[in-house]
């Protein structure tokens, strides 16, 4: 045919109708942000692992992982997993189990042996890392793959940090921890242990280090001022937690008082329990207010420790303590009631926050400390060129996944800066939003339940309270997600579309569309289950 017809006459005749011209509106392939990703402290691409995780592929899915976090094992146990908070599955029925499955790789990876990947070219560089917890070591991986030297000292007898000296057995079992930590010094990561770096300028100088990243973690628990018998047995639970590694465990007696309300205060009164004591919480706040997390406060509860909301200490005795009920303000802040309460106690434990030594500090130029951390610019570098910092160590909030988060940023800075260069992270594409998705293409399955300890051995022993899923139920939990924002090749657009303007470009490469005979009626965009198409107005 020479010219198009409106009305056709024969299968070929819709080609030479070029009904492209009629549009107002064009479909557009986009990619967004998941939102599990976008919420990630330690900046993993979570859709991309769980992509590989769906269709089997675990050990190419914990590759993935693994280019952004090296530790899934340990964070599969100690991360509080806040992208399941932002996931949008949550608003069909549960959100993604994203740390279940994380965990499952992890452990996957420790029985397969599965090694991470090879680091680039040898730089020549040095870097030295204070600290082999998880910011240092995870700064230790990246900076390793990166092709510099780097060698780690940390004042402990084993690797882990406050990973190990501050999370308890029965949370993270130690050949979980060692596993993880020795896969990073397989790489060609050299660890110095029982190495306690006095001055920071001196150890460079020493050493010939090109550059160093500080990830001291907060190992000194805070102290509060009670009256109190010369007798009286009153320690700081980061102690408590940390000679629960030594052989000689700590006395604590039967009853145990801990103070405070946050995460180390359930941990120590958890631990207490195990060791056969009758441990009571004080805490001067109701539990809505306590910043320990819900689910740690219930499983304590669960486990027969008993809670004492709205309460102070007021004065230790040698065989008992007195503690005011207190009442919360209109501010939320507690106020004495002038009631008083006696409870009998061997020993109290103080769990009232933790502090960094900055004793390595001392005299460096430009360096800033203020309220106990070091000031740091958007690229994690103090103010003395060369010396960067994370972790504990700087203005954030305190956990695991942070810090890992602070050791590959850094790491990225550290590496550029060495190269003489500046690292611009890449740009963020929006946030897929619930309402970007077409959800009648889900079918309803909820969250894979983990397995827990029965309560009368979680109370007598350290065993792992949580357990792991295994590959037919991780399986199903990584296919729960909706691959929210980004095409995953169902094939919807290229079957809705009426004007037959979808092409698919093969396996793995997506579609385009023909916009020869697209009209922009945007059947496309209303049928994407996963919001990965948009519509732009035409350029007329």
């Amino acid at each position: 045919m020479d010219k198009p017809y409106a009305i056709t006459l024969d299968p070929g005749s819709s080609l030479a109708n070029h009904t492209g011209s009629w549009r107002t509106e064009r479909p557009v392939y986009v990619d967004r942000l998941p939102p599990c990703n976008n919420q990630c402290p330690a900046g993993e691409d979570i859709q991309g692992w769980l992509f590989h995780a769906e269709s089997g592929n675990y050990e190419k899915a914990w590759q993935h992982l693994t280019k952004d976090n090296p530790f899934p094992a340990i964070m599969g146990r100690v991360c509080y997993h806040s992208c399941e908070s932002v996931c949008n599955r949550a608003k069909i029925d549960s959100p993604v189990g994203i740390n279940s499955v994380e965990r499952f790789l992890g452990d996957e990876a420790i029985k397969r042996k599965w090694k991470l990947s090879q680091t680039a070219a040898d730089t020549g560089k040095h870097v030295l890392v204070v600290g082999a917890g998880p910011s240092g070591m995870s700064a230790a991986y990246h900076l390793r793959r990166f092709g510099h030297r780097v060698t780690v000292y940390d004042a402990g007898p084993f690797m882990g940090g406050m990973m190990r000296f501050g999370i308890p057995k029965y949370r993270l079992p130690r050949d979980i921890l060692d596993a993880e930590m020795q896969r990073v010094v397989d790489l060609g990561v050299e660890v110095k242990l029982n190495s306690k770096v006095d001055n920071i300028l001196e150890t460079m100088k020493s050493g010939k280090f090109d550059a160093a990243f500080l990830a001291v973690g907060a190992h000194i628990g805070k102290r509060a001022f009670i009256p109190a018998g010369a007798v009286s047995k009153i320690v700081d639970a980061i102690s408590v937690l940390r000679s629960m590694e030594n052989e000689e465990k700590p006395m604590l007696g039967r009853r145990v008082i801990v103070y405070g309300g946050g995460n180390t205060a359930i941990d120590v009164a958890r631990t207490a329990k195990r060791m056969g004591a009758e441990p009571i919480i004080v805490y001067r706040r109701n539990r809505e207010k306590a910043p320990a997390h819900d689910f740690e406060i219930e499983e304590a509860m669960q486990e027969g420790i008993m809670i004492k909301w709205l309460s102070t200490i007021k004065e230790a005795g040698d065989a008992n303590i007195t503690i005011e009920k207190m009442v919360l303000d209109d501010t939320g802040f507690p106020q004495p009631t002038g009631e008083f309460e006696t409870l009998e106690a061997d020993s109290v434990v103080l769990a009232l926050g933790q502090d960094v030594d900055l004793g390595l500090l001392e005299g460096v130029p430009g360096l800033v400390v203020a309220d106990g951390v070091v000031t740091v610019d958007p690229n994690m570098m103090t103010g003395h060129a060369g010396i960067f910092a994370g972790g504990d160590m700087v203005p954030a909030d305190r956990n695991i996944t942070i810090a890992v988060g602070h050791g590959k940023k850094a790491a990225r800075n550290i590496d550029a800066w060495l190269r003489g260069t500046s690292y611009t992270a890449p740009e963020k594409h929006a946030v897929a939003n619930f309402e970007s998705l077409n959800t009648w293409y889900y079918a309803d399955a909820p969250k894979t339940v983990r397995p827990m300890l029965d309560i009368i051995r979680r109370q007598s022993t350290f065993e792992e309270v949580q357990g792991g899923l295994d590959e037919s139920t991780a399986l199903f939990e990584a296919r729960r997600c909706l691959s929210c924002g980004n095409c995953f090749e169902c094939d919807n657009c290229y079957g809705v579309c009426p004007d037959n303007a979808v092409i698919k470009l093969g396996p793995g490469n997506r579609f385009k569309f023909n916009l020869d005979y697209c009209k922009g009626c945007g059947m496309c965009v209303a049928e994407c289950p996963c919001g990965a198409i948009t519509m732009e107005p035409e350029n007329i």
